[in-house]
């Protein structure tokens, strides 16, 4: 059985703890935990929210017990061996470095005795993991990121961030899902929209989805703008 440590959150959930290390590892165990919960349904639980290195479990009192969704859990545990998680769904997110949309990538570069151009190359090298949603609805918490451009937050946070704004900040890296105060470093902005509630899923991502950042012109931005805005843009993934 995966290794776990369960523990009561308030009077209607249970974390549920798979180590304390951001891990692929620890990820893959929650993933697998994920979709043992979608297809078994326990007595009680009504939904559960993922995150770094657990997972939160919320229920009806009513229905089960503490003691008794621990139980479940320890049931479902023992078949994670069983699951097999389908690919990951790598989505293709175009982004326009610098300039208006990226106002603190020259601080980023000169942070790392690196160019602008070694930003956007670094930066777009990589597939980033989508280990979890928060902070904001949509908002998502990636993996992967090259300490090549780490970089400290900014000494004091901007009171607005547009939606859709491409920051770092120490050794991580994500986008704002919608316009909030924030103090990352803007290395870049994308057009597309990370949360919209009248849409039939409202997140753009979600836990195991992988990012790849593309590289656009300050041109193909404005068009994809206005394909957005409009809903006629098709997003680009694949699977892998």
């Amino acid at each position: 059985m995966v290794k776990h440590r369960c523990s009561p959150l308030g009077d209607s959930a249970v974390r549920v703890a798979f180590g304390n290390q951001i891990s692929k590892e620890i990820n893959r165990d929650i993933r697998s935990f994920c979709e043992l919960l979608k297809a078994e349904q326990p007595t009680g639980v009504i939904e559960w929210t993922p995150s770094y290195t657990a997972v939160t479990i919320y229920y009806l009192p009513k229905l089960a017990t503490y003691d008794e969704i621990v139980a479940q859990v320890s049931e479902l545990l023992a078949k994670i061996d069983q699951v097999t998680i389908s690919k990951s769904r790598r989505v293709f997110v175009p982004v326009c470095y610098g300039g208006e949309y990226g106002p603190d990538i020259a601080q980023v570069a000169d942070h790392n005795d690196l160019l602008m151009e070694d930003v956007i190359k670094i930066h777009t090298a990589e597939n980033y993991l989508v280990y979890m949603l928060g902070f904001t609805p949509g908002f998502p918490y990636l993996g992967g990121m090259s300490k090549a451009i780490c970089t400290p937050r900014q000494a004091v946070p901007r009171m607005n961030v547009p939606a859709g704004s491409v920051g770092i900040a120490d050794e991580q890296t994500g986008i704002y899902s919608l316009s909030t105060p924030g103090g990352w470093q803007i290395i870049g902005r994308t057009p597309l929209v990370l949360y919209d509630g009248h849409r039939d899923k409202p997140a753009l991502f979600e836990a195991g989805d992988y990012i790849k950042f593309c590289s656009i012109k300050q041109s193909e931005y404005q068009k994809i703008e206005f394909l957005v805005e409009r809903n006629m843009y098709e997003l680009q993934y694949d699977f892998f």
